[in-house]
């Protein structure tokens, strides 16, 4: 269940390479801007450093914001700040204390597994971990997570639930035509574990 005394918000957290800092590849700045045109309030944090990481995590746990937003390089092992690889054991420690009762959405190559859901959802009252299976390319992310939120948005402001976040997943992978994995935790089922395919079109 979603914690009611937080706010149904988007707190964007980004790191890049700096070779994409040099290109100006941000995802961050877009999505804010889409989610402010729909009405919302977001907030954005750009960092560099595992240590920024974890200042940035606990602002994210005083915001009171109920959706956390990471958009960054990783693998199916870590996540990458500009100058810091973060292990996933070492990333559920940092976010684990503010997650109760919220939901992570992960704009990042790769990371959004099995490994990585299990981090962050046991025994943290995470409701769920949403990201992508594959690659995707900078253009489609910033638009893919802008149409997601779009949809959730107009569905209901104030909640997001998994059967409505499930219709929009699948609409969004179709229209990327990517996979995306949705985790959820249950108390009765444990970790639950969808992928989204994209729609035969």
């Amino acid at each position: 269940m979603e914690k009611h005394d937080t706010v149904p918000r988007v707190f964007i957290i980004e790191s890049l390479t700096l070779k994409d800092e040099e290109e100006e590849s941000f995802e961050g700045p877009i999505l804010k801007q889409i989610l402010r045109l729909s009405g919302k309030e977001p907030a954005y944090y750009y960092i560099r450093t595992r240590r920024e990481l974890a200042k940035i995590a606990g602002l994210f746990g005083r915001s009171g914001f109920r959706y956390l937003h990471i958009s960054c390089h990783g693998s199916r092992s870590e996540m990458a700040t500009t100058f810091d690889s973060v292990s996933f054991p070492d990333l559920g420690q940092v976010l684990k204390p503010y997650l109760r009762g919220r939901r992570v959405f992960l704009s990042a190559c790769e990371m959004a597994t099995s490994k990585l859901a299990k981090e962050l959802l046991s025994d943290s009252g995470c409701v769920s971990v949403v990201g992508p299976v594959e690659k995707v390319y900078f253009g489609d992310a910033a638009l893919l997570g802008s149409s997601f939120y779009h949809l959730m948005f107009r569905t209901n402001e104030a909640v997001m639930k998994r059967r409505w976040i499930l219709t929009h997943l699948r609409s969004t992978a179709t229209l990327f035509g990517v996979r995306l994995n949705y985790f959820s935790s249950s108390r009765k089922l444990g970790i639950r574990s969808t992928v989204v395919q994209p729609r035969a079109v």
